[in-house]
């Protein structure tokens, strides 16, 4: 018994925590995906947004931050992600990439990298081009 109660309070405790907002020292980059193509997406679409460390070519990248969601509304479709400046470290190379799902399918992605340098001086709001996975 008591250790579903101390299992139910922890699970409480990790709830709180990730309500309260980020700490001062994060950092945003906030932009918008677009694509060329004059279609609408439909409903059900899902865009997901990352910035990853892609400083090692033969490893996966590192994902600093990541957000997903339903698509509200048509292009240019706005993204807000954050990072700690303390998890940046010098010399690594740094990106945000993006990509397009309508019911599991892929439909459209990035296919050029989008550096950033995480140093407060990205031009923003970024600009991230995604293009038809067909």
């Amino acid at each position: 018994m008591n250790k579903l109660v101390l299992l139910a309070f922890t699970a409480l405790l990790a709830a709180c925590q990730s309500s309260f907002p980020p700490s001062a020292s994060t950092q945003k980059l906030d932009g918008e995906v677009f694509y060329l193509q004059r279609i609408a997406l439909p409903p059900t679409a899902i865009l997901t947004v990352r910035l990853q460390d892609v400083s090692l070519a033969d490893a996966p990248a590192v994902v600093l931050d990541e957000q997903s969601g339903p698509v509200k509304g048509q292009v240019p479709l706005p993204f807000h992600l954050s990072y700690d400046p303390a998890q940046v470290k010098p010399g690594h190379r740094y990106a945000v990439s993006a990509r397009i799902e309508v019911d599991g399918q892929l439909m459209f992605i990035t296919t050029e990298q989008h550096a950033v340098q995480l140093d407060g001086k990205d031009q923003l709001p970024l600009k991230i081009r995604v293009n038809a996975a067909r």
